[in-house]
């Protein structure tokens, strides 16, 4: 299990990037808020599980990045793409079943492993209306396919 969300986490950042490199290439896009607003909110919930998983302190304001532009938006995924993974990077097979309760729902108790799929998931939906939205806008969408993420892997 171990080994399918570090290649999840790591795919999530390979499609995180190609989506900004998308709509940083396209001038509409890349202040259109609709667009933005779904990155913020991206990046946003990256922080926010991020802090629920390191159990270090969660500012809402800041994770959010109300009003950051596109190039702020690309450095704040960056960073969080780091954190994250290093994070899964230093997990063992044990610690996924740790619980991790989640206080934004209430009553949600699920183990670290169920956690970081739903971050996983959950942006994956939101890069999906990214994708629509840049198609509106007359851009081209990048192709954010685990499968060929995984294709273009460097074998081990």
């Amino acid at each position: 299990m171990l080994a399918l969300i570090r290649d999840l986490v790591q795919h999530q950042a390979w499609a995180d990037a190609s989506l900004l490199q998308s709509i940083h290439a396209h001038r509409a896009a890349r202040n259109d808020a609709i667009l933005l607003d779904n990155l913020r909110h991206i990046v946003g919930v990256h922080r926010y599980f991020l802090s629920l998983f390191q159990q270090r302190p969660f500012n809402q304001e800041q994770a959010f990045a109300p009003n950051a532009t596109i190039i702020e938006l690309e450095e704040h995924f960056r960073h969080v793409h780091r954190e994250q993974l290093e994070f899964v990077k230093a997990l063992t097979e044990a610690a996924l079943a740790r619980p991790m309760p989640i206080p934004s729902i209430e009553g949600t108790e699920p183990n670290l492993a169920q956690a970081l799929l739903q971050v996983v998931m959950h942006s994956q939906n939101h890069r999906g209306q990214c994708l629509t939205r840049l198609r509106e806008l007359g851009g081209t969408p990048p192709t954010l396919d685990f499968v060929v993420w995984v294709k273009n892997q460097p074998s081990a």
